[in-house]
């Protein structure tokens, strides 16, 4: 192990060398810049470094490829880990293999912790293969000795999310809907911004290593009312919403794509996870990066203004 989680009385690493997975994607090209932001020396882990132009070091390395992974992980202090395959049929399978294959290379490489994002429910829930995938590989991990630090959300509101992009393109182009049962389940969604704040303050942190948090933000809303207050943020005013239990799963997820640019099995993988409410029963990760998350409303407002900015 590299050592560097102690000997710091407030428990808090000061530069710490750092490797970001999925450097390119929704959370990863946000975390980047906050972690160079603080200080740390931040590798950017992509299987195209020669096509990034992000902030910190460009790195390459494929999780299903476990040779590229020694030079992306030498001398690091601390990873974080990125990494599903939510488009696929076999995405559980996949998402396995390539946590086995991450453990034993940041074990070999003397990491000290791993920061993984994965995804809220309660072990005595049945969990959906969406999230019993998350949960599988946040304990695959750990599984060979590196300490994990993992943070479990509900919905991440933020431009150019997955879930965020649904209910905003629902809402942009419906004036109407008929929505399935699953609009009445509650959950817990949080801002994109709280996500990296909470992301960054763990790391190198003594109080976080080995532990699991439950992160979202201070609404505990239903789907329904998501899209309602979404609507209100961006057209002015909610529109009529009907729910309609006859819609399956599939056909749910058929809807979704062709109302959405949210491919069809992407889709269907994130309806299984929405008949199951996820909220927050463990607040413990404030006494760890303290501070207020914003609301669900603010998160709205910022993810349009950070998008309305990059198409600026």
């Amino acid at each position: 192990m590299a050592g560097v989680l102690s000997g710091h009385t407030e428990g808090m690493a000061d530069s710490l060398r750092v490797l970001v997975t999925g450097a390119t994607g929704f959370v990863g090209q946000r975390l980047v810049p906050a972690l160079v932001a603080e200080g740390h020396e931040v590798r950017a882990m992509t299987r195209r470094p020669e096509e990034y132009t992000g902030e910190g070091q460009a790195v390459g390395g494929d999780v299903f490829e476990p040779d590229t992974l020694d030079k992306a992980l030498a001398d690091v202090d601390v990873a974080y880990y990125f990494v599903h395959s939510l488009g696929t049929k076999d995405f559980e399978r996949l998402d396995a293999e390539a946590a086995r294959s991450f453990a034993t290379a940041a074990s070999s490489a003397g990491v000290s912790q791993i920061v993984y994002l994965g995804g809220l429910g309660s072990d005595d829930q049945v969990l959906s293969p969406h999230l019993r995938s998350r949960r599988e590989v946040e304990k695959l991990l750990g599984a060979t000795g590196v300490p994990v630090t993992a943070l479990r959300a509900a919905i991440v509101v933020g431009h150019g999310g997955i879930s965020w992009e649904i209910t905003r393109q629902l809402v942009d182009k419906l004036p109407a809907m008929i929505a399935p049962r699953w609009v009445k389940t509650r959950t817990q969604p949080i801002s994109l911004a709280d996500v990296v704040r909470y992301l960054v303050g763990v790391a190198g942190n003594d109080a976080a290593v080995g532990r699991v948090f439950e992160i979202g933000g201070p609404d505990q809303i239903d789907y329904l009312e998501m899209l309602r207050v979404a609507s209100t943020v961006i057209k002015g005013h909610a529109p009529p919403i009907v729910p309609v239990p006859i819609l399956s799963p599939r056909l749910s997820s058929y809807w979704l794509s062709l109302v959405t640019d949210v491919d069809t099995m992407t889709a269907r993988n994130l309806v299984d996870s929405m008949d199951t409410e996820v909220l927050v029963s463990d607040h413990s990760i404030l006494d760890v990066v303290p501070g207020d998350p914003m609301t669900y409303e603010e998160a709205v407002r910022r993810a349009i203004e950070d998008r309305e900015a990059a198409e600026a």
